[in-house]
């Protein structure tokens, strides 16, 4: 039987529940009950975090910026329990844009509430169509997970990467290391190193699905999501 592979709800879902499809799991697309988190991570063999809209800075002690937008306290309380439950208990864990940026909250860091104002850069991180479009290169640490899991895709310790988001990582968590970075500096993926699986990333690689580019994300969270 294939893993069964939970994936938090969000507006555009199909990409990423054929990504994990194609890369071999049982796709569950979970509801959004904050009383439920640790029984979904009780019923599932890894978790997919998905893309949307911004974080509640006060859920990372700050005041809020003007540019911060659509604010979902409900989302952000589930998502959050699941992230705890799911690292508490050794889950395999992909965060995708806005899920790394709530991985990253929920383990205790921080995020830049808007990159354009305040953390300036001439590199374009909103690139909304195509979806795929790609937006800017990356680079990928050495010995990283990410970089296994990529392969030969990173030449020359680069990887293209679409883009669409205004906030990122600024203080990574305790025990969570910065794999990849943008030309300006922008965190692009972080790891923890002594999990089983936890990866996140700033891009959309589910957007991917049609080519298959960033495939081995998935299959990375499915074959330690096999391995219980």
């Amino acid at each position: 039987m294939p893993p069964r592979i939970a994936i938090a709800p969000c507006r555009k879902m199909p990409d990423y529940v054929e990504s994990v499809r194609l890369a071999g799991g049982d796709p569950w697309e979970i509801g959004r009950d904050v009383d439920s988190a640790k029984a979904v991570v009780a019923s599932c063999a890894g978790l997919v975090l998905t893309g949307g809209a911004d974080v509640a800075p006060e859920r990372y002690g700050e005041r809020r910026h003007p540019t911060v937008t659509g604010v979902d306290p409900a989302r952000d309380a589930y998502e959050i329990a699941l992230v705890r439950a799911a690292l508490a208990a050794g889950l395999p864990l992909l965060a995708i844009c806005r899920g790394l940026q709530v991985m990253n909250v929920a383990a205790g860091g921080s995020l830049v509430q808007d990159i354009p104002s305040q953390f300036g850069t001439s590199v374009r991180h909103q690139v909304a169509s195509p979806k795929d479009a790609i937006a800017h290169d990356i680079a990928v640490g050495p010995g990283s997970r990410l970089a296994a899991l990529m392969g030969t895709a990173v030449a020359g310790g680069r990887l293209s990467v679409n883009s669409r988001h205004h906030q990122a990582v600024r203080r990574a968590a305790d025990g969570f290391v910065v794999t990849a970075d943008a030309p300006d500096g922008v965190i692009e993926a972080l790891e923890l190193p002594q999990a089983r699986f936890c990866v996140g990333v700033q891009w959309h690689p589910e957007n991917f699905v049609e080519s298959g580019t960033f495939l081995p994300l998935f299959a990375g969270l499915i074959a330690a999501a096999s391995t219980q």
